[in-house]
């Protein structure tokens, strides 16, 4: 059973994971802190993107020699197969490390898993540490590996009259950092940050031309695991129409204390149906429903 030392570090690690939001894909975002023998953190790492060292290996690098006899804290299961970069678990090994904690296991893992060959090695292992913490970053990955598509997320402004999609989210700017792609209100596929991907594994198609469901599948192939719709578009509302949107926020301007629904509507602006209240919150000059398809 891990510690309540061990769960905050964890709590760390799941932090760093979300740094690699934006970048990763078509590999996990994960996160990493190593503790030496006596407990204290003497490394950090995340996974920047594919091709480049994993979570583990970055930590276990900053963290040197006082890693061995310590305590690996990871998000997911170290990888068990050689690809562009040596298996993780056989890196934790090498390095001395005498305990893995660890909160998810890894779907994509080769044979017998990270986990069992590192229990193989004599190294003591903990599963399902947070596991429900560490999916808030790491759940559209594993979403999108399931359906062979892109995780989606829909994000707009509610037009105060019409109470009808009006514009792209207010906060667009810093919400597309954390996403592979994104389709702008112009109707253009861009990269969440230029430049960001390995360029060998991520690719946009020139265009958007396809019915939705095939250039989700498309976008899957090319190594986008997120996507975000931002504003009002065509495209954006058959996805929506289709189910394809796994989640919306929706920014709803504020109104007065005391205040009638408007004229030509007689409502309130709608939840849309399959979805329910994820959280609620005050953005500026808005209230932002985030919304989780149920």
């Amino acid at each position: 059973m891990a510690s309540p030392h061990e769960e905050a570090v964890m709590r760390r690690a799941v932090s760093l994971s979300a740094l690699g939001l934006g970048s990763a894909s078509p590999n996990p975002p994960v996160g990493c802190v190593v503790l030496d023998a006596d407990g204290n953190v003497v490394g950090e790492g995340y996974h920047r993107r594919k091709g480049e060292a994993h979570a583990e290996v970055n930590a276990l690098a900053a963290a040197g020699e006082r890693a061995r006899g310590g305590t690996a804290v990871v998000t997911l299961e170290p990888c068990n197969h050689q690809g562009r970069t040596p298996p993780c678990r056989q890196a934790l090994i090498d390095a001395g490390i005498a305990r893995v904690v660890i909160s998810l296991i890894d779907p994509t893992s080769r044979e017998e898993g990270g986990a069992a060959r590192l229990r193989a090695a004599g190294v003591d292992v903990e599963v399902a540490v947070l596991s429900d913490e560490a999916r808030l970053v790491i759940g559209p990955w594993l979403e999108a590996l399931t359906a062979r598509v892109p995780h989606v997320h829909w994000a707009y402004v509610v037009h105060s009259k019409a109470l009808s999609v009006r514009g792209p989210a207010p906060e667009e700017a810093t919400l597309r950092t954390g996403f592979d792609a994104v389709l702008t209100p112009a109707g253009r596929l861009e990269e969440g940050v230029p430049g960001a991907h390995s360029p060998d594994e991520f690719s946009l198609p020139p265009a958007v031309g396809f019915e939705p469901a095939e250039l989700l599948a498309d976008l899957f192939n090319r190594g986008v695991r997120s996507l975000l719709l931002s504003g009002p578009t065509k495209l954006a509302s058959a996805m929506a129409d289709s189910g394809l949107v796994n989640r919306m926020t929706m920014y709803v301007p504020r109104q007065p204390a005391s205040s009638r629904p408007h004229s030509t509507i007689g409502q309130t602006p709608d939840v849309p149906t399959g979805y329910g209240v994820h959280a609620v919150r005050a953005v500026g000059s808005y209230v932002c429903l985030d919304l989780i398809r149920e």
